[in-house]
């Protein structure tokens, strides 16, 4: 096989973006940032979930939090709030692009104070379990009253 045909190949583009609302009006926006996914993320959500490997993982849940980006080898998010999100996933049969997006409702009180919120990630569960991807944007007041709405999008290419 020739060294052009090995660099042929699948790629994952993400992108998020996280914008917080008060009583519907948008005032606070990242704006559409790149994500990073991590080690893990590539090994339980994609290598292992296409294998049908015991141990895999699929992503349920969004979360936010006070940190940096995450790194390759890391397996949780950064100042990470107690609360996650469930996300609801969407795509076409003509896509090649997952479009996930969760919902952060204040009366869920998933920051109890006033935060500044500087990154998010994706998990498969509500409490625990690994990073899959995520990352930082420019950090963001966000009050108890405020909800936050993330749109994550990941597409093959």
């Amino acid at each position: 096989m020739s060294a052009e045909k090995l660099q042929d190949g699948i790629r994952l583009h993400g992108f998020f973006r996280v914008q917080i609302d008060d009583d519907g009006k948008i005032v606070g926006d990242s704006g559409w940032q790149k994500n990073t996914v991590v080690n893990l993320g590539f090994n339980q959500y994609l290598v292992m979930a296409l294998g049908s490997i015991a141990g895999s993982s699929y992503i349920g849940f969004a979360s936010l939090g006070t940190g940096g980006a995450p790194a390759a080898a890391d397996t949780s998010l950064a100042g990470e709030q107690s609360v996650r999100a469930a996300v609801t996933a969407a795509t076409s049969s003509a896509s090649k692009t997952l479009r996930l997006t969760a919902t952060f409702a204040s009366s869920a009180s998933f920051v109890t104070a006033t935060k500044n919120i500087s990154n998010v990630g994706l998990f498969a569960s509500s409490a625990a379990g690994t990073l899959f991807a995520g990352n930082t944007y420019a950090s963001s007041s966000c009050a108890t009253n405020q909800n936050v709405n993330i749109t994550y999008d990941l597409s093959f290419v």
